[in-house]
C-alpha cells in the first residue's frame, strides 16, 4: 500500500502524519510526502519583480524545510519515506490529486485543515477538495483545537 501525506508543518498535517506511520508500520507499505508551496499567481500583490521573486523562494524554501521535518518524524518512529514532493502550485487540490494520480497513490492521509485554519465547523477547502477528486480514498483526521 502507497499512503501519501500532504504537509504543510501545521499540527494537523503532523496529526496525519502520525496516522499514516502508524498504518506503514502495522499494515506495511510506502510512505510517500508533499508539500506544496502557494504560487504567488494566487495572490493579488503589487510586488517589484525582485520581491515576488524573493517570496517564491521563501515559500519554495518553507516546503522543503518541511517535507525534511516529515520525513525525520517518520524516520524516528522507524519509518523510511519513499517518494515526496516539494512543488509551487496555482492550486494546491490539484498538485496533490496529480501527484497522487502519477505515484499510483493507494490511500492519501490529511488533516482537515492546514496553516490558515479558519472554521472548527468546516473541513478546509484542500482537505474537501482532494477528499472530492482523488483517484483513491482519503483519510481525513481530525484533530482537537
Amino acid at each position: 500500500m502507497k499512503i501519501l501525506v500532504p504537509t504543510d508543518g501545521s499540527k494537523y498535517a503532523e496529526a496525519a502524519l502520525a496516522v499514516a506511520v502508524d498504518l506503514v508500520k502495522t499494515k506495511g507499505g510506502d510512505l510517500c510526502l508533499i508539500s506544496v508551496a502557494t504560487a504567488l499567481e494566487e495572490f493579488e500583490l503589487e510586488l517589484s519583480a525582485g520581491s515576488r521573486e524573493s517570496l517564491r523562494k521563501e515559500f519554495e524554501t518553507r516546503a522543503t524545510k518541511v517535507i525534511a521535518a516529515a520525513a525525520a518524524a517518520a524516520a524516528a518512529a522507524g519509518v523510511t519515506v519513499s517518494c515526496k514532493s516539494e512543488t509551487s502550485a496555482t492550486s494546491v487540490p490539484d498538485a496533490i490529486v496529480e501527484f497522487a494520480e502519477q505515484q499510483g497513490v493507494d490511500l492519501i492521509v490529511m488533516g482537515t485543515h492546514g496553516l490558515s485554519a479558519s472554521s472548527r465547523f468546516r473541513m478546509g477547502s484542500v482537505a474537501s477538495k482532494v477528499v472530492r477528486h482523488a483517484p483513491c480514498s482519503v483519510y481525513v483526521v481530525k484533530t482537537k483545537a
